[in-house]
């Protein structure tokens, strides 16, 4: 994925990140509540010592000085506060939570009387339910963000392991030169294993509550066998950690019910299994398991401690049947501690993964491990330190620390066949017939072969088929990594067996700098289009479009492009891009640029020149990628995307035919629904100003194919609709399996189900028509709004989505699908 596929506005940016910062702002924790006071006796109003101060229903108190005075301060108030002694009438008084006061409470001799106590039989309540709902009253309290500020230093291992490995898979021929690798074959819970990968880092955490901040500086990191500085920004703390108080746990993009949810007790049965101290805490231990099969749910067990209410340990898995793909198991433990002032925190961290696709395939195991130590509580830093853009800095030197440093810096050492690893994955790098598997699997990847300081591809498009260019056959390249890390060549030729036209491309991209991120680039072609095709849709010429049509490609443009760009990123998730570009558009196959004339005749145009600036501004606040050296792979973010594109038409520069001006709006955001799964919608307006021919004005992303593209209207003809201002809109609902978990055979299948609703809404200025009349089964919009609805299947075997389409509107068009059937290849956990 390139990383300047989408552009946003300067504006909404400000207003997102304002929004964001005012919401967070206004959102509450608990607080402390501190009570001081004294107690002294009514009639004499003598000072009364050793009282005893209490919380009504807890385990919080102090008692009084000599001097009849007492101070308390705790997260875990509840609404009153209760003196009580020997002698004396107990006393309650109300408390307001979170704020300081101060009570005084004059005590009354009293004399003791028996009373009759009468004990009748009840139905008994599932004594774990009463624990469970203390945990949810204290939630707030002993979740740490309650905190105003808070840090720690964290040290994250993470370790990958090949497992189900078997003597016949080691002997093997094609891994005898790695057969020193297999002495450090292990087992974990009957499977044998084979550590491969490690990563370790170093980092300080930083929270602060209002507004909230997260800021973490990565100190240093250690990649077995990987030099990349973009992967440095995931090892630390902020892009691994679990919270287990939030009400749903985010596992590999799906919402799993957290055991301690607010909602819990509609998802799992609690039971009351023993009582204990653990590190001098009085905790009961409760074991949870899910209520229905197949829900994002764990089975596991908790200690919870018996005066706060606090987590003191928990240990969870995945349960077995969660509709989650090539996930055969996931553990995790965590640990915590008081640690100032009955804060508790998390200390410790252990989670353990099992990929297979299936149960007797070579997978791998992935295992975490995180400590914490030395927090500092309440103390936060000054205002410039939480300032800008980036919450997590990597460090200049973070990759270039000494074995001496990470001795001394880790928080536990490493096992012998960890420190294995290192040395091992190197060996491995200089071995030749290892380098040859790692361009294999670049080369399915990545679609390029890498041939020393050239890479051969896009294999895809090396050949494909339309009517007009008949058989086309394509050669192309690029300069390697070997060759330059901040200049890359790329061009290609190709040929058409039925136009017997060759076509070219080539062109450079030059980064002035990494850091930021700047690039210059230029580029040339002369090629053959499909006009209105939407953004992530196959390339004209691969060769998936060519065959799984349902219409020939006869609508295609000759193209001559030269274009010149610089983009600049100001920080990671808001860029700008300026761009150069002149054009000259030829129809082909089907496709005429017909106009009347000054008498009223029609005429032919034999081509389109075009000269324009276009400015992008894109914003995707706390967006993260995982880069290369030129391209980037997008991780998202949770925030809205939003794009802005304005593009200035020049006439008679450079020969350009038209002035004119185009302004287009986007904005997409996935939303996490909890058991609902997750919803994507986006949103898209445009304005066209200038008297221009239809191939300069808004042409609707059509579909022709039986594949199945998420930008597109799959029921739509390429150039059936055409517009100078529209706005459109789509959503897509996943229910990640809400309906057919319920279904026994669904269930068992681990399908999910898909809604879908797209629409579109525009006008056509009849000032356009005497530039370029439109072609036959072209339309406007003005009549009514065109929509489509689908209903999917996804998770087919795992990688595949169906979806069923309607068209909803414009029914009588000529050579339209009212429902069609479309397909395509999306693999998800």
């Amino acid at each position: 994925m390139k990383g300047n596929r989408n552009t946003y506005s300067r504006f909404f940016s400000v207003f997102v990140y304002t929004a964001v910062l005012f919401l967070v702002a206004t959102s509450g924790f608990s607080q402390t509540t501190k009570v001081s006071g004294k107690v002294y006796d009514a009639a004499t109003n003598e000072p009364l010592p050793f009282v005893n101060i209490l919380f009504k229903n807890s385990k919080i108190g102090t008692i009084t000085n000599m001097d009849g005075e007492f101070e308390i301060e705790t997260y875990y108030a509840t609404d009153s506060l209760m003196a009580s002694f020997v002698g004396y009438v107990p006393q309650m008084q109300a408390v307001q939570k979170d704020k300081a006061q101060k009570l005084d409470f004059a005590l009354e001799a009293s004399s003791v009387d028996l009373q009759e106590f009468v004990v009748v039989a009840t139905e008994e309540e599932n004594p774990a339910h009463p624990i469970f709902r203390k945990i949810i009253e204290h939630k707030d309290a002993n979740n740490r963000e309650k905190l105003e500020a808070y840090q720690y230093e964290v040290y994250n291992k993470v370790e990958f392991d090949l497992n189900n490995i078997t003597d016949k898979f080691t002997k093997k021929r094609i891994f005898k030169p790695f057969e020193f690798i297999f002495e450090n074959i292990d087992s974990t819970n009957g499977k044998a294993y084979l550590p491969v990968f490690m990563t370790e880092s170093l980092s300080d955490f930083y929270f602060k509550k209002n507004p909230k901040t997260e800021r973490e500086l990565i100190k240093a990191t250690k990649v077995s066998g990987i030099e990349n500085e973009s992967v440095s920004q995931f090892l630390g703390d902020m892009y691994q950690s679990v919270n287990v108080y939030d009400n749903y746990v985010t596992v590999f993009g799906k919402n799993f019910v957290s055991p301690i949810a607010n909602f819990g007790m509609g998802y799992y049965k609690y039971y009351l299994l023993d009582s204990a101290f653990i590190d001098n805490n009085w905790c009961y231990k409760i074991r949870f398991m899910p209520k229905r099969k197949q829900e994002l749910t764990f089975v596991g067990d908790f200690w919870v401690n018996d005066t706060t209410y606090a987590i003191k340990k928990i240990e969870a898995g995945v349960a077995e049947d969660a509709n989650i793909n090539f996930v055969n198991a996931l553990y995790v433990t965590q640990e915590f501690d008081q640690v100032e002032n009955e804060v508790w925190m998390l200390t410790k961290d252990q989670l353990l993964v099992d990929f297979n696709l299936t149960d007797k395939t070579l997978g791998f195991f992935g295992r975490k491990t995180t400590s914490y130590k030395d927090f500092v509580i309440n103390k936060p830093k000054d205002e410039e330190f939480y300032k800008g853009p980036n919450n997590v800095l990597v460090a200049d030197d973070a990759n270039a620390k000494t074995d001496d440093f990470w001795g001394q810096a880790r928080h536990d050492t490493l096992s012998k066949s960890e420190l294995a690893i290192y040395n091992m994955v190197d060996s491995m790098n200089n071995i030749p017939q290892f380098r040859t598997y790692v361009d294999i699997i670049q080369l399915i990847v990545t679609g390029y072969k890498v041939m020393g300081k050239v890479e051969v591809g896009p294999y895809s498009s090396m050949y494909s088929y339309n009517p007009v260019e008949g058989h086309r056959f394509r050669l192309g390249g690029r300069t390697s990594n070997a060759f330059s890390t901040r200049l890359m060549i790329e061009g290609y030729g190709a040929y058409g067996l039925t136009d017997e036209r060759f076509k070219y491309g080539g062109g450079f991209k030059f980064f002035v700098s990494k850091k930021p991120r700047r690039i210059v680039g230029v580029s040339v072609k002369d090629d053959v289009e499909q006009l209105g095709q939407s953004q992530n849709a196959f390339r004209q010429d691969n060769v998936l479009s060519s065959f799984f049509r349902r219409n020939p490609a006869f609508k295609l443009t000759n193209v001559e492009e030269g274009r010149l760009f610089y983009e600049t990123e100001w920080f990671q998730g808001f860029s700008n891009t300026v761009l150069f570009r002149r054009r000259v558009m030829r129809p082909l196959g089907d496709l005429v640029y017909d106009y009347l004339d000054d008498s009223g005749e029609i005429q032919t145009l034999q081509n389109i020149k075009t000269s324009e600036v276009n400015f992008y501004t894109r914003f995707a606040y706390k967006e993260k990628f995982i880069s290369g050296e030129f391209e980037r792979v997008s991780l998202g973010t949770r925030f809205p995307i939003l794009e802005l594109n304005y593009t200035l038409g020049m006439k008679d520069f450079l020969a350009s035919d038209y002035d004119y001006q185009k302004l287009i709006f986007r904005i997409n955001h996935k939303v996490r629904l909890g058991p609902l799964g997750h919803m994507v919608y986006n949103i898209e307006g445009g304005k066209v100003w200038g008297k221009l021919p239809y191939p300069l004005l808004v042409l609707h992303k059509g579909n022709e194919t039986y594949y199945y593209y998420d930008w597109a209207f799959n029921t739509m003809n390429f150039f059936e609709f055409v517009s100078d201002e529209y706005i459109s809109a789509g959503i897509e609902q996943h229910l990640d399996g809400l309906i057919f978990n319920r279904i026994p055979l669904f269930r068992k299948l681990k399908w999910r189900e898909v809604l879908t609703a797209k629409g579109v809404m525009g006008r056509l200025s009849a000032k356009h028509q005497d530039e370029l009349l439109l072609l036959d089964n072209m339309y406007s919009l003005e009549e009514e709004p065109f929509g489509e609805a689908a209903v999917g299947i996804e998770n087919i075997f795992k990688v595949l989505r169906v979806d069923g389409l309607w068209r909803l509107s414009y029914l009588d068009h000529k050579d339209i699908v009212k429902f069609g059937i479309r397909a395509k290849l999306q693999i998800d956990f």
